[in-house]
C-alpha cells in the first residue's frame, strides 16, 4: 500500500475516535428528565442528588419543615429529598449515562514494537492496530446502550413516583391512627367512668354482680382496645419514619389531628385503562427493553463471523535492508465454533422479552381496573359512614340524651350510647384512610404497578463482537 493510503487510513481512523469520544456525560439531563415524568405524582418538587457535603444544609432543611405539623405533601418533600433507597435509585441515571457514553467510545488503538537481529542486520518493526469489529458495530452499540439509559429513565421514574405514593399512604395511616388513638381513650374514659360507678354502686347494693361484670368487660374491651391502638399507632408513625428516612432529633415531629375530608363525589374515570397504557412506565420500559433485545440480536448475526477483526499497519525497518511498511488484517476463522449457541441465547432472550412485555401489558389493564374499583368501592363505604351511619349514630346520641334528660334511662345507658357513637365515628376514620389510600394507589397505577414485585423486566446484556466466541 502506498504512503499515502496508509496515512489516509490512519487520518479516517483518527476521526473516527474523535467523533466516537464527542459524547458527554450528562446525568443531569436524566435527572430533570424524571424530574418532568413524576411531577404529577412529586406535585412538581424538585430532584436533587445528595452530594458529599450537602448533607448539613439538607437537614437544616428537612429539620425547618417538621417544626410545624407535617402536612401531606411535606412528607412527600422530605421523601423525595431525604429517602437513601431513592437516592441509590437516582444514582442509576448517572451509571446509564455513563455506560452509554463508554459505548459511544472506541476502544484505544494497541501500538506494538519489536526488534529482531539476525547476525549483524538489526530489524525493527511498529505495528498501530485498530479493532475494525468495534469500529462497524459502533453505531449499532450506541443505539443499544442509549436505549438502555431510555430505559433505566423509566424505571426511575416510577420509583421515585412509587416513593411519593408511599409518603402519601404512610401520613394516611399515621394520621388515621392518631385520630384513632384519641377516640380508643374516649371510649377508655366512659368505660372507667362506668367501671368507677358500678363498684360505687355495688358496694351501696344497688347494682348486683352480673351488672357490675358486665360494666368491668366494656372496661377490659375498652383498655385492649387502646393497647391495640396505641401499637397501631406506633407502626404507622415508624413505617413514615422509615419513608421519610428520619433519624435522631427528627423523630419527633408532629402530625394533623384529622384526615382530609372525604370528596363530595368519586371520579368517575370510564377511560382509565385506555389512558393508563399511554402512561404506564413499566410497559414503556419493557417496550424499550425489547427493542434493545432486537438492536441486540441483530448485532450479534451482522457480527456472527467477523467477532475478532483487526486492521495493523506495519513498518519495519532495518540497518541493512530497505524500510518496508504495509497493513495488516487479521480476522479469527470459525473453524470449531459458529456462534450457533451464542445465537440461541440471543434468540432466547429476545423472545423472552417479547413474552415479558405482553405479560406486564396485561396485567397493567387488570391492575387498573382492579385499582379503580377498589377506589369507587372504599369511597363508595366511607360515603355511607358519612351520609348515613354517622348522622343516625348522632340522632340517636341526641334522644338518648334526651330520655337521660327526662329520667327514662340511666347514666350507665348514656355512657353505653357514648361509647357505640365513638366507636362508629373510628369506623369512619378507618373508612377514611382506606379510601385515602385507596386514591393514592389509583394514582400510582396509572404509570405502574403498586407494588414493585410486580415488574419483571429482563434486562440481559447486549451482545459485543468482542465478546470472543
Amino acid at each position: 500500500m502506498q504512503v499515502s493510503g496508509m496515512r489516509r487510513m490512519l487520518a479516517l481512523g483518527c476521526l473516527s475516535v474523535i467523533l466516537a469520544g464527542c459524547a458527554s456525560l450528562a446525568p443531569e439531563q436524566s435527572l430533570e428528565r424524571v424530574s418532568q415524568a413524576s411531577t404529577d405524582l412529586t406535585a412538581g418538587h424538585r430532584l436533587t442528588l445528595a452530594e458529599s457535603g450537602s448533607a448539613p444544609a439538607a437537614r437544616e432543611h428537612i429539620n425547618a419543615l417538621l417544626a410545624e405539623p407535617l402536612a401531606l405533601e411535606t412528607a412527600v418533600e422530605i421523601a423525595l429529598l431525604n429517602n437513601p433507597g431513592l437516592q441509590a435509585n437516582l444514582f442509576d441515571l448517572g451509571i446509564a449515562d455513563a455506560e452509554r457514553v463508554q459505548a459511544s467510545r472506541l476502544p484505544n488503538p494497541g501500538f506494538s514494537i519489536g526488534r529482531y537481529t539476525q547476525g549483524n542486520e538489526v530489524e525493527w518493526e511498529r505495528g498501530l492496530h485498530l479493532n475494525l469489529a468495534r469500529l462497524i458495530s459502533l453505531p449499532m452499540t450506541r443505539r443499544i446502550a442509549a436505549g438502555h439509559s431510555e430505559q433505566v429513565e423509566r424505571e426511575v421514574s416510577l420509583a421515585v413516583m412509587r416513593l411519593a405514593t408511599e409518603a402519601r399512604i404512610a401520613w394516611y395511616r399515621a394520621v388515621a391512627a392518631e385520630q384513632s388513638l384519641a377516640y380508643s381513650k374516649q371510649v377508655m374514659q366512659a368505660a372507667d367512668a362506668a367501671a368507677k360507678l358500678a363498684r360505687r354502686m355495688a358496694g351501696a347494693g344497688n347494682f348486683n354482680a352480673l351488672q357490675q361484670a358486665h360494666q368491668q368487660n366494656f372496661y377490659a374491651e375498652a383498655a385492649l382496645g387502646l393497647l391495640q391502638a396505641e401499637r397501631e399507632r406506633t407502626a404507622s408513625r415508624e413505617a413514615l419514619i422509615r419513608t421519610l428516612g428520619l433519624w435522631g432529633d427528627q423523630l419527633e415531629f408532629a402530625l394533623p389531628e384529622r384526615l382530609p375530608d372525604l370528596p363530595e363525589e368519586a371520579l368517575a374515570q370510564p377511560d382509565i385503562e385506555r389512558q393508563a397504557m399511554a402512561t404506564r412506565l413499566d410497559v414503556q420500559a419493557a417496550q424499550l427493553n425489547s427493542t434493545r433485545m432486537a438492536d441486540s440480536l441483530r448485532l450479534g448475526r451482522a457480527t456472527r463471523f467477523i467477532n475478532v477483526l483487526e486492521l495493523g499497519l506495519e513498518h519495519n525497518s532495518s540497518n541493512e535492508g530497505a524500510v518496508k511498511r504495509g497493513v495488516e488484517i487479521s480476522v479469527e476463522l470459525p473453524l470449531f465454533d459458529w456462534s450457533g449457541a451464542r445465537m440461541a441465547r440471543n434468540e432466547a432472550v429476545y423472545m423472552q422479552s417479547v413474552q415479558r412485555t405482553a405479560e406486564i401489558a396485561i396485567n397493567a389493564r387488570s391492575q387498573v381496573r382492579e385499582s379503580y374499583q377498589a377506589y369507587r368501592s372504599s369511597w363508595d363505604v366511607a360515603a355511607h359512614y358519612r351520609d348515613e351511619i354517622v348522622p343516625l349514630r348522632k340522632r340517636i346520641s341526641e334522644e338518648q340524651q334526651l330520655r337521660y334528660n327526662a329520667m327514662f334511662i340511666g347514666v350507665f345507658d348514656l355512657l353505653a350510647d357514648a361509647r357505640e357513637q365513638i366507636t362508629t365515628v373510628n369506623s369512619y376514620v378507618q373508612a377514611q384512610r382506606e379510601f385515602w389510600v385507596a386514591q393514592a394507589e389509583l394514582d400510582l397505577v396509572r404509570y405502574g404497578p403498586v407494588s414493585p414485585s410486580s415488574v419483571n423486566i429482563v434486562a440481559a446484556p447486549a451482545s459485543a463482537p468482542a465478546e470472543g466466541h
